[in-house]
């Protein structure tokens, strides 16, 4: 093939989008830090799923609007950091292709390296051995052979093959993936959405794999339940005791998550010993209750109509929703009344933390962090529900930034400026947020409020979901696990032991206060137990301990 038009185009990138989603787990098994995270595969096959439901119904043939639809529906759906790069390098794809109806290989080529350009920009401090390196260099090879590339799938397998070189390199540009003993799972997934889109070329579309992360009897497949991302749903929660195992499934914590995270939104879920807690937005709740009850057996269920919900806020019904829910698209601003001169936006997961946020003046909280991260659109959609000319947002977590920041350049209202102060933790957060000057300009508020990031040292406790050994420390499965900013500094199957430890490395001459939000893991018992060991072996230190009701990571804990 010589040349292709939007339509053609249009199958590759749906092939491509189809291609990762039957990957993504695998792709989430390269990630380096054994962590229950939001995950590279996930938040790839999010932001790709994304931008593949813009183009499904098109029919045009102009090349340039089946790219620019498709970035734009990236953009808005990108997660994490993995998820952002990608829609860089699509968006630079896109303006490649600008005023052209059809594409010959020539042009194929440089709309990529256009791409790689874009997609560089994007990112404040790029670093080697990425995603970004496998397509810079596979974009470059294929610009460079272009003589070579007389047919679109000719190009594809030197695009593609040179990317698997690319990606074999990888650990010798980052030592943290040769340590590991990984490949970068970001340009792993790029790989996949290649190789989807070639499969398209050959006029072998790939679609999408139902038993990607289930088996056939999974009532969730069977039944369709995906939920796009306009649809409201049903709020659904609920505590399940699981086995015995004689009657019931053996659990498998991370299959689980992935299963119920790919039928809904806004996924959260806690497994302590034989009890799981989980909180999902889905559009087939019974679905849910369906497949998970194939594990356990439910001891508390708690289902809420969000659609019923948003109507109640448009017709001025009376609603149990509040401020501080996840915010949609569809929620109108007109009439929201004047703009306020400030507004705080926040991430959050965890109600101790949103009503933290909420009395140092955090106005809109946006559901999310490390298990789910936002998109794009959630926080287009928080600035948008805050209402205010200059807008404040703290991500409180490294993997949220980039998409934090790509939501304020897609603002297109110009009475608003949109700042990003880059917490990469709740604590930094908490810090930041407490240092805002509702009497200061815009710009001094951005200022002041970035360089109290630097205030805080940030810890968490968390457990480990495989073993591993980073910066020689032996991680086993299932330990409790310290992080101390970036490493793992402590190993331990007690929880309690490995946050005291955690605690003894944070601490210095300098430490004045501990800031500890308790998980909802915790028991009282414990929480006590650490306060009393602060006070015996930090008696200078003053401790603000609190309920954070966070999942998942049982402490997070700032010095300061």
């Amino acid at each position: 093939m010589k040349v292709i038009d939007g339509q053609m185009l249009k199958r590759m990138f749906i092939s491509g989008a189809n291609n990762l989603y039957n990957h993504y787990p695998e792709i989430d098994a390269l990630n380096v830090f054994p962590v229950p995270d939001g995950d590279t595969g996930m938040n790839m096959n999010l932001t790709l799923t994304s931008g593949s439901k813009e183009i499904q119904n098109r029919s045009d043939n102009n090349i340039y609007d089946i790219a620019k639809t498709f970035s734009r529906g990236l953009l808005m759906g990108a997660r994490g950091n993995s998820g952002v790069i990608t829609s860089q390098i699509f968006r630079g794809f896109s303006q490649g292709l600008e005023n052209k109806e059809e594409a010959s290989v020539v042009d194929f080529s440089n709309a990529l390296q256009k791409g790689v350009e874009v997609a560089y920009r994007a990112v404040v401090k790029p670093v080697e051995g990425t995603i970004l390196t496998v397509v810079r260099e596979s974009s470059q090879y294929l610009a460079d052979h272009i003589k070579e590339a007389s047919s679109f799938e000719k190009a594809l397998n030197i695009l593609i093959n040179e990317a698997r070189e690319s990606l074999k390199r990888t650990p010798d540009l980052l030592p943290i993936l040769k340590e590991v003993g990984v490949i970068d799972s970001g340009g792993a997934g790029l790989i996949k959405i290649y190789e989807g889109m070639q499969a398209a070329l050959d006029d072998a579309d790939v679609e999408r794999n139902q038993a990607t992360s289930t088996t056939n009897e999974n009532p969730l497949v069977a039944a369709g339940a995906s939920m796009d991302e306009e649809e409201f749903g049903y709020c659904t929660e609920f505590i399940m005791s699981l086995g015995p195992d004689s009657v019931k499934k053996p659990f498998n914590e991370k299959r689980f998550t992935m299963v119920v995270g790919s039928h809904g939104n806004s996924l959260v879920v806690v497994h302590d010993e034989d009890i799981v807690k989980v909180h999902v937005h889905t559009m087939n709740p019974g679905n849910i209750l369906n497949y998970a009850q194939q594990f356990g057996e439910f001891l508390k269920i708690k289902i809420e109509n969000m659609t019923e919900q948003h109507h109640a806020l448009e017709t001025g019904a009376q609603s149990s929703i509040e401020h501080t829910d996840l915010v949609s698209e569809e929620e109108k601003t007109e009439d929201l009344g004047p703009k306020e001169e400030n507004a705080l936006i926040a991430v959050s997961a965890g109600n101790g933390i949103d009503e933290l946020f909420n009395e140092i003046g955090i106005k809109v909280i946006v559901k999310g962090g490390q298990t789910m991260n936002p998109s794009s659109e959630d926080f287009v959609a928080a600035i948008k529900k805050a209402n205010a000319k200059n807008i404040f947002i703290f991500p409180n977590n490294s993997n949220i930034v980039m998409a934090a920041s790509q939501a304020c350049e897609m603002i297109d209202d110009e009475e608003i400026s949109a700042f990003v102060i880059p917490s990469k933790t709740i604590p930094q957060g908490i810090t930041a947020s407490i240092n805002f000057d509702p009497e200061g300009s815009a710009e001094d508020n951005f200022r002041n409020m970035k360089s109290a990031l630097k205030n805080v040292k940030s810890g968490e406790i968390t457990f480990s979901i495989r073993d591993s050994e980073i910066n020689g420390v032996h991680v086993k499965k299932d330990d409790f696990i310290g992080i101390f900013e970036k490493d793992i500094v402590v190993d331990s199957p007690n929880k309690i032991e490995a946050t005291k430890e955690l605690i003894r490395n944070m601490v210095d001459d300098d430490t004045c206060l501990l800031t500890i939000l308790v998980g909802e893991d915790v028991t009282k018992e414990e929480e006590k137990e650490i306060k009393d060991f602060i006070n015996d072996e930090f008696p200078d230190i003053d401790i603000d301990m609190r309920n954070g009701g966070q999942p998942v990571y049982s402490f997070l804990i700032g010095a300061e």
